[in-house]
C-alpha cells in the first residue's frame, strides 16, 4: 500500500510573513532625534547647491551666472581695497557669531544679536554725547565698557523669563530687536540728532579721539582685534577650562549635567551675558570704527546674519573666522554687481539659499540608513 507523503503545511501568519519578505527592502531608514548637523561636507555642499540655485535666477534675468559670481569674487577679494572692505564687514559679523555660538554651545537660540548690536551702538554712542571733551585714553575704554555692559544687559532681558519663567528665548530675543530698533530710531530722530545735520537722522560725528585707530588709508580698524581676541578667547575657554567643558556637557545632554550637578540656570544666564556682550562691543566697533556717529539703519542685519555664520561654522572657531569673511565677501561682492546692473540684494539671497540648505542639511542629519535584518 503506497503512503502518500505531503509537505507539512505552515501556519497561516508565518505563510503570509513569508510572503512579505519577498518585497523588503534591503535598507531601512531611522530617525535619529539626537542626530547632529550632518558631516563636516555639508556646510560645503549647502553653499555650492546655494550658488547653483542662485544661478538659475540670474539666468533667468538673462545674465551669465558665472560672470556675476565671478564680478563678485574679484570685487570682494580681488584688490587690496575689495578685500579690506571685506575685513571691515566680517568684524560686526564675526563678533555676532561668537555671541551666538556660545548661546547654541548650551541650545540657548539666542537671535536677539541684532538687538544686543543696537543697544552696545547706542551706549557707546552715549559716551560721546554725555561726555565728549573726554580724551582718547578715556574715551575709547569708556565707550568699550559701555557698549559691553549695554549689549550684555540686553541678553539678560532674554535670560531672565527663560531661566526663572520658562519663556521660550527664541521669542523674547527676536522682539527684544525691535525694540532696541525703535529705541534707536527714538534717539537718532530726537534728543540725539544733530542740529547741524540737515535733517539727517544721525547723531554729530566722533572726534578723533572718539574713533577707533585705522590701518593707513584704509577703513580696517582696530575692531579687527577685538574680534580675532575674542575668537582666540572662546577657543581657550571652550577647550580648555571647566567652564567650558561644563557648556559642552550641557549642550550634548542637559539631563546629564542636571543630575551631576552642573547649575545649568546660572550658566544660561551667564553665556546670555558674554553673549549680548559681544554683539554689543561689535556695535561699538561700527560706530567707532567704520560710521562715526550713530544713525538710522546703523546694521544692514549683521545680527540675523551672524546665526548663519554661527551655524555654517559648526560653533568651530576657525570655521568662525572663515564664515565670517565669506559673508563679509557676499556683502561688498552685492556691491560690486550693481555695475554690471544686479542689484546688491544679490548677496541677500545667496545668505537665504544658503541658511535654507544648511538647515536641510542638519535634518538630512537626522535620517540614518540601516540595513534591514
Amino acid at each position: 500500500m503506497n503512503e502518500r507523503h505531503t509537505a507539512p503545511s505552515l501556519p497561516l501568519e508565518q505563510g503570509r510573513g513569508a510572503r512579505r519578505s519577498r518585497f523588503r527592502l534591503p535598507y531601512r531608514i531611522e530617525i535619529d532625534p539626537a542626530g547632529g548637523q550632518g558631516p563636516w561636507w555639508v556646510p560645503v555642499v549647502s553653499i555650492v547647491l546655494a550658488l547653483a540655485v542662485c544661478g538659475i535666477f540670474i539666468a533667468w534675468n538673462g545674465m551669465n551666472p558665472l560672470t556675476v559670481y565671478a564680478k563678485m569674487v574679484k570685487g570682494a577679494f580681488g584688490t587690496s581695497f575689495g578685500f579690506t572692505e571685506t575685513l571691515v564687514k566680517a568684524i560686526p559679523l564675526l563678533l555676532c557669531g561668537l555671541g551666538v555660538s556660545i548661546a547654541y554651545r548650551i541650545s540657548v537660540w539666542n537671535i536677539g544679536a541684532e538687538g544686543q548690536f543696537i543697544a552696545g551702538a547706542m551706549a557707546a554712542t552715549a559716551v560721546t554725547v554725555y561726555y565728549p571733551e573726554l580724551p582718547t585714553v578715556l574715551s575709547i575704554p569708556f565707550m568699550l565698557l559701555a557698549s559691553l555692559a549695554a549689549g550684555g544687559l540686553w541678553g539678560l532681558l532674554t535670560a531672565i523669563p527663560r531661566t526663572y519663567f520658562g519663556v521660550n528665548e527664541l521669542i523674547t530675543s527676536l522682539m527684544l530687536n525691535y525694540v532696541a530698533l525703535l529705541a534707536l530710531n527714538y534717539v537718532v530722530f530726537g534728543p540725539w540728532k544733530d542740529p547741524k545735520g540737515f535733517n539727517f537722522p544721525g547723531t554729530p560725528m566722533f572726534t578723533e579721539a572718539q574713533s577707533l585707530p585705522v590701518l593707513g588709508a584704509t577703513r580696517l580698524h582696530m575692531g579687527l582685534v577685538f574680534a580675532l581676541a575674542g575668537v582666540l578667547l572662546y577657543w581657550l575657554l571652550i577647550r580648555y577650562t571647566r567652564w567650558g567643558y561644563e557648556l559642552r556637557l550641557i549642550g550634548a545632554n542637559a539631563e546629564a549635567a542636571r543630575n551631576a550637578g552642573i547649575p545649568i540656570s546660572r550658566h544660561i544666564l551667564a553665556v546670555m551675558l558674554v553673549s549680548g556682550a559681544l554683539a554689543g562691543l561689535a556695535g561699538m566697533s561700527e560706530v567707532a570704527g567704520v560710521t562715526h556717529r550713530l544713525m538710522y539703519g546703523i546694521s544692514p542685519g549683521y545680527g540675523y546674519t551672524a546665526v548663519i555664520v554661527a551655524w555654517l561654522a559648526k560653533l568651530n572657531p576657525a570655521g568662525l573666522v572663515i564664515s565670517s569673511v565669506l559673508f563679509g565677501g557676499l556683502i561688498v561682492g552685492g556691491y560690486s554687481v550693481q555695475t554690471i546692473g544686479l542689484p546688491s540684494s544679490i548677496s541677500s539671497m545667496l545668505q537665504g539659499a544658503i541658511l535654507f540648505f544648511l538647515i536641510a542639511g542638519a535634518m538630512a542629519g537626522k535620517f540614518r540608513l540601516r540595513r534591514s535584518r
